[in-house]
């Protein structure tokens, strides 16, 4: 028997649907949607297109606004790197619990002279509008803050912040590759100038992720990351994969109806089911960052005096889970994220991340808590504080 997944903000399996829409775009449509002069590509074009207003519609945009990448990670680094080069310089203000496809980039910016603030979160994990209304000078020319964050399911106060960046005219950079199919998204109401989002996040294949950028005035200027062939507004040269893209604008339609379809509400049950049974029956058990201010599908918890590897080690035939962000999985120390909420080293190494999914069941959280409690319970038994 399979382990249970609880692993979903790591990456998600493909939708049947999702599956039904790529495949003929694999052999049979097998066309260039560059190529404009005979059937074949014009009917990967029109393929390209319609997963285009499929992605916009998920977010309130409008197709034209939607720039295909390989990923969120690529979309990040062309808001990030594209909007600052554009520039050639100023300051650049994000928060510390950002993903890393963010974080490095402004981390990179600091080489070439740029000024980088990174601002602080509370306790809770949630960042404060006002410590960003703080942050921002004369000279600010992007803020990038994520609508919801990977390790710890946080969601931040973006349209407040948006409030902010538009009255000043500063761009203001989104990433809501967690948010996607679990929050409704709105460009406008969020005052977002530029927003990543990732196919695999929400149902959809690896290898497909879109970058929003806003049109109108004042226009957003953006340099691409790389050239040739001048492919989607110039801002992203090489030739698209039809399939991948079949297969985003098939899982962003899903994820529109499972806003609405009480998806998202019945993994917010299972999530605080599976809150509450660890709570009682493991003792020393914390859950790191706002209750609620929180993805409905994301818990992020503490067991003191238990080692995280140890004990994801000893679930691994019953469930698939993960420290925090697959990521960073390859770094030894604490998270990043935990310690920026002020969480002592011991208890980031003690932390385990559950993503419930679409298809979770209440009779896995159920076998997950039992699990837990056993294997906590003989751990801390091999623990000399326990001996």
């Amino acid at each position: 028997m399979a382990p249970i997944y609880l692993d979903h903000h790591s990456t998600t399996p493909c939708a049947p649907e999702v599956l039904d829409a790529m495949w003929p775009w694999f052999a049979e449509k097998f066309g260039n949607a560059a190529s404009r002069t005979h059937r074949f590509g014009m009917e990967a074009r029109s393929a390209v297109e319609h997963a285009r207003s499929q992605v916009a519609d998920l977010i309130g945009a409008s197709p034209k606004e939607i720039i295909w990448t390989s990923g969120a990670t690529e979309a990040d680094n062309l808001a990030v790197l594209g909007v600052a080069t554009a520039r050639g310089r100023g300051h650049v203000v994000t928060t510390v619990i950002e993903h890393k496809a963010v974080l490095d980039p402004a981390h990179h910016l600091e080489k070439f002279g740029f000024d980088v603030t990174f601002v602080e979160v509370g306790a809770d994990g949630v960042v404060d509008p006002a410590d960003v209304a703080a942050a921002l000078r004369d000279d600010t020319i992007l803020v990038s803050v994520m609508l919801a964050n990977n390790e710890i399911g946080t969601v931040q106060p973006v349209a407040a912040i948006g409030a902010l960046t538009r009255e000043r005219g500063i761009p203001l950079h989104v990433d809501a590759v967690q948010a996607a199919g679990v929050l409704p998204i709105d460009v406008e109401a969020l005052g977002a100038d530029l927003l990543s989002l990732s196919a695999h996040k929400m149902y959809g294949p690896k290898g497909i992720g879109a970058l929003y950028v806003r049109r109108g005035r004042p226009k957003i200027r953006i340099e691409p990351l790389f050239f040739g062939g001048g492919h989607e507004r110039g801002l992203r040269s090489g030739t698209l994969p039809v399939p991948l893209i079949a297969g985003m604008g098939t899982a962003a339609e899903l994820a529109g109806k499972s806003l609405t379809d009480g998806t998202v509400e019945r993994m917010r049950t299972l999530r605080d089911r599976l809150r509450d049974g660890l709570v009682a029956r493991v003792p020393g058990v914390s859950v790191n960052g706002s209750l609620e201010h929180r993805l409905p599908h994301n818990l992020n918890v503490s067991l003191a005096d238990v080692e995280a590897e140890a004990l994801m080690m000893n679930l691994r035939g019953v469930v698939a889970v993960s420290s925090g962000s697959a990521c960073s999985s390859a770094s030894l120390e604490p998270s990043y994220v935990l310690r920026a909420l002020g969480v002592p080293d011991e208890l980031a190494y003690a932390s385990v991340r559950f993503g419930l999914g679409r298809g979770t069941t209440e009779a896995e959280i159920d076998v997950v808590v039992d699990a837990v409690e056993d294997q906590a319970k003989a751990l801390r038994e091999l623990s000399p504080r326990f001996g």
